[in-house]
């Protein structure tokens, strides 16, 4: 099993779960996030006063997926996300050594 995580632009949001839909991979967590990276900002005028802004709103997805579904899952993601701009986010992915169903109790693979 592994953890996915994409920090993406938050217009984004439905597109990425649609393409996850599309390939029967349910369940996602979803947070609000701020951040930067290249983009470095950008300059607001608020009453007139003009102030940086450093951290730009940024969603963080994380689905947990079976290891056949990473390569699959990682490319749904970027092309709903790709708009060839600086910006557009990034995937991380991480190894998750066990998982269970709290209302079950089925474990790995079967608690997802």
């Amino acid at each position: 099993m592994k953890l996915i995580t994409a920090i993406i632009k938050p217009f984004k949001l439905d597109d990425v779960r649609e393409k996850l839909q599309e390939l029967h991979i349910d369940g996602m967590t979803v947070s609000e996030a701020k951040g930067y990276g290249r983009q470095k900002g950008h300059t607001e005028i608020y009453r007139g006063a003009e102030y940086v802004v450093s951290f730009l709103p940024k969603l963080r997805i994380e689905i947990v997926v079976r290891d056949d579904q990473v390569g699959i899952a990682v490319e749904a993601i970027r092309a709903a996300t790709n708009t060839g701009h600086i910006g557009d986010g990034k995937i991380f992915v991480s190894p998750i050594e066990r998982a269970w169903r709290i209302r079950t109790g089925e474990s790995d693979n079967d608690a997802l």
